[in-house]
Formats: structure tokens, sequence, C-alpha cells
């Protein structure tokens, strides 16, 4: 027999026990480094780690994605000269690492709630002639007002190398710890250079947008963005995966696309945890 349950804390422990949050991968990372992670991510807003991926690793995910960039942006926000692929996890599994990176899960951990969810895998390719983009915050459509902590991260993963005349993503240092205010022509930006394979981090308040593309050669990445567990996500990633494609990712990305409860019962089914849903034929 459960013990009682008479307070509303007695309600969130009693199923915080039951579904308990399991280690991520970012366990493995020597903590060291995820203080010092922690400690550059508190003052800049961001994060840049170079040389994640491999060579081979960024030619499979281009030759993976690049049959599926077609229709341009729909409006300016979006780019009129920049092609996205959305739900990217419910086509191919080539994006996985870059989702689950331990480097990654390591600062979320941290950084988020238990049981935090990913909001969004895309694969952004900004084309010749495209124009900067307007900055924005990436949890600046959360209705809650600033100043207040971050309510998302994202990553974007350089698959080509990020240049400041090619598209590389512009960021405001420290827009982060800002009031509710853009960006103005005094605030000082820098666009993320660095070598395909790379990934800058950042939290969802820190202002930044696409830079334009001058060059004559386009520009991939894949950006791969997280919520906080009582958060919808801007992907419903539980209707675009198929449960069959749901049992073969990492447990990792299994808790990440919903199938977790943020205690007691945010994301219950039928008032069940729904991870029974994957053990079902």
């Amino acid at each position: 027999m459960n013990d009682p349950v008479t307070t509303l804390d007695d309600l969130k422990n009693d199923l915080a026990g039951r579904h308990k949050w399991t280690p991520s991968s970012g366990a493995s990372v020597d903590p060291a480094i995820v203080d010092a992670d922690m400690a550059a991510l508190d003052r800049d807003g961001y994060l840049i780690w170079e040389n994640l991926l491999s060579a081979d690793e960024c030619q499979q995910i281009r030759d993976v994605v690049t049959p599926w960039l077609d229709h341009t942006g729909r409006n300016a926000f979006e780019g009129h000269r920049t092609q996205r692929i959305y739900s990217v996890l419910s086509r191919t599994r080539a994006c996985d690492r870059l989702v689950d990176h331990p480097r990654v899960l390591a600062v979320l951990d941290r950084l988020l709630m238990p049981n935090y969810l990913v909001s969004a895998l895309q694969a952004i390719n900004i084309q010749p002639g495209e124009s900067a983009q307007l900055p924005h915050r990436d949890d600046g459509f959360y209705p809650i007002p600033r100043p207040r902590p971050p309510l998302a991260a994202a990553t974007i993963w350089a698959i080509d190398d990020f240049t400041a005349d090619n598209g590389a993503t512009v960021l405001f240092p420290g827009s982060h710890r800002w009031p509710a205010r853009p960006p103005g022509p005094a605030d000082a930006s820098t666009p993320v250079v660095m070598p395909a394979g790379s990934c800058v981090f950042f939290v969802g308040t820190l202002w930044h947008g696409g830079g334009a593309n001058t060059t004559d050669r386009a520009r991939l990445a894949v950006t791969a963005q997280y919520c906080q567990p009582w958060l919808r996500p801007m992907e419903s990633f539980t209707l675009s995966i198929p449960r069959d494609v749901a049992r073969d990712v990492s447990t990792d990305i299994q808790r990440m696309i919903g199938y977790s409860v943020h205690p007691p019962f945010v994301g219950a089914v039928d008032g069940l945890h729904p991870l029974r849903l994957l053990e079902q034929p």
C-alpha cells in the first residue's frame, strides 16, 4: 500500500518517486569541465565547442539532409533565401548524436529542470544573398516577463564552416542579462566563427540572429533546441515520430521527445507514464 498523500508536496514526492529521472549521458562529462562551461555561460550567455564532430560525420549529415532542401522561408524571419527542414528527428537518425551529445546534456542537466524536453530539431541552409535575420531570443515567445532565468536553450551545429560572411550566427554577448529591450546600435555583437563539426550553445534569453551570407556558397547547420519540462515545445514530436521509431532512439531522446513525466503528472497518458506506450505492440 502506498504512503498516504495528504498535501501537495506529498503528491509531488509520491509521483516523482515513481517516475525517477535517470541520469543522462551528460553524467559522463568531467564535472570540472561542466563547472567551467557553466561559468562561461553565466558570464556570456553562450559557449563554443570546436570539433565535436568529425569531417565524415558532417558529410554524412550533409548527404542525408541535402535531398530534402527545397522550399525557402515564408517570410523575412525564416529567410527568403534560407532553406529549413523541420522535425528532423522524425526523418533520420543521422542527427541523433547532436541531440543527445554528452557535452550538451551535461550543461542542460544543470541549466534546466529534470526531464527537460527537446523543443525543435531543424536543418538550416543559408543560401548566398541572404540578408541578416532579425535579432531575437529563442524563449521570447513564452509570455513570462524579463529579466528572468532562461526557459530554454539552443545548440547550432556547424555542418559547414561558419565564417563572418557566410551566414554565421550573430550573438550579442551578455544580452541574456538585459531587461526587456532589443539590441541597439551601440550594443556589441559577434559572429560565431567556427569550423565544421563545432557547436555553439546559448541560453534562450540571449539575443542572436542568423548572419548575412555575402559569399557564393551556402552554409548548412543543424539546430537542436530544448525547453523546461513544463513548457510546450515548438515541435510536437510525440505526434510526428511514430512509436516504432521512438522505440529505436536513445533513452535520452525518448525522455526529451515526451516519453517522460514532470512530477506530479505533466505529460502523463491516461494517468500513466508515457513510456508504457512504447511497451505496447
